[in-house]
């Protein structure tokens, strides 16, 4: 039987310290894989020529970088971009890059579909799934960079990030927060914390989990300002109302 390759995809710096010190190598060859793979776009180990010949041979046979795969590309007129990709079990989730004068934002997924039911929102019609790992959804991240890259974009294309495509990331905390580590890490995407915005319908003790663990900009779709209304349109306000979120 094959051995199962570890996807080093959305590890962040001190996971993926311990998974090199686990092969024999040493802390700061994790680091410099992270430089490959975030910072130079590399995902071929035998690229990789300051890492030994024996420790990208070890890598080939036992480690993976596994990306979806681009199932369409949409371009509107203002230069938005939007992705359609398809996961290794078949499932699709979007991601969407909108270009403005001083700046670049990249809206990423967290989940296939979504469980809050909210009633303007179109993914909750398409109903829950699963939640997605780390390497899925930072690799919306790698992929958007490498097409920007190659459709012409000679600069740093990508200058924020929001959590706010398909599903509800506090719903996903264990995955989500690897991701936005690898987000900040100077040794990947080097993102500052202003940069990077995590939309919640509201999951109270994980928003304050957040802020502790992981402080970032965050914003709340309220949608209503009672929770009368905000319980039709955010069936999750039922849990955690108004007075509670805020």
């Amino acid at each position: 039987m094959p051995l199962e390759r570890t996807n080093l995809l959305g590890m962040d710096r001190e996971a993926m310290q311990r998974y090199f010190v686990s092969l024999g190598a040493r802390e700061f060859h994790a680091r410099q894989f992270l430089q490959w793979v975030y910072q130079r776009g590399i995902t071929e180990f035998a690229q990789m020529t300051n890492l030994s010949k024996a420790l990208r041979a070890r890598l080939l046979s036992e480690a993976t970088l596994e990306m979806p795969r681009v199932a369409s590309e949409q371009l509107s007129s203002d230069g938005t971009r939007k992705w359609l990709l398809q996961l290794a079990d078949g499932n699709h989730i979007e991601t969407v890059f909108i270009p403005e004068d001083d700046r670049g934002t990249l809206c990423v997924s967290s989940q296939v579909g979504c469980a809050l039911n909210c009633s303007f929102c179109a993914t909750a019609r398409q109903g829950y799934s699963r939640n997605l790992e780390a390497s899925e959804i930072i690799s919306q991240v790698w992929l958007a960079q490498y097409l920007l890259h190659d459709s012409g974009y000679t600069e740093r294309a990508i200058t924020n990030i929001v959590l706010m495509g398909m599903g509800e990331p506090l719903l996903n905390y264990e995955a989500v927060v690897p991701v936005i580590n690898l987000m900040l890490d100077d040794l990947a995407y080097g993102l500052s914390r202003r940069r990077i915005t995590l939309s919640t319908a509201g999951v109270v003790p994980a928003i304050d989990r957040l802020a502790k663990e992981c402080p970032i900009s965050l914003a709340v779709s309220l949608h209503a300002a009672r929770d009368a209304l905000r319980d039709q349109l955010v069936p999750l306000n039922r849990k955690y109302p108004i007075k509670q979120l805020l």
